[in-house]
């Protein structure tokens, strides 16, 4: 099975007859699996950062997220006891998307039946 996908610019050949138009290969299935599998295994690592944001956004205060952390504030601060439990939360949704991400994209192929051996 080869899947055809059409370069962009002008088209090769055109005014020719169908039958004669060059083809040209620009894609094939078997290059998917390593792609995906890239893919799938920077998922799961984006997953596991941030359960552990989510994690330090619940139990942390305020004052002693890292700098880097959106909401950090200083220890002086009027909101230095709050806990993000918004941006926990946040951190938990994008940790399950990228886990579905990395389950689906890893999973049986679509059309591909079990060998009957």
């Amino acid at each position: 099975m080869r899947l055809m996908i059409a370069r962009a610019g002008p088209i090769a050949g055109a005014g020719r007859h169908p039958a004669e138009q060059p083809e040209e290969v620009l894609y094939h299935p078997a290059c998917v699996p390593s792609n995906m599998r890239t893919l799938a295994i920077a998922a799961v690592v984006i997953g596991l950062l941030a359960v552990v944001a989510a994690v330090i956004y619940f139990a942390e205060p305020a004052h002693s997220l890292p700098s880097f952390f959106p909401g950090h504030v200083s220890a002086s601060s009027s909101e230095a006891a709050h806990h993000h439990t918004k941006h926990g939360i946040a951190a938990l949704v994008v940790a399950l998307a990228c886990f579905a991400f990395a389950w689906f994209a890893t999973g049986p192929k679509a059309g591909s039946a079990p060998s009957a051996t």
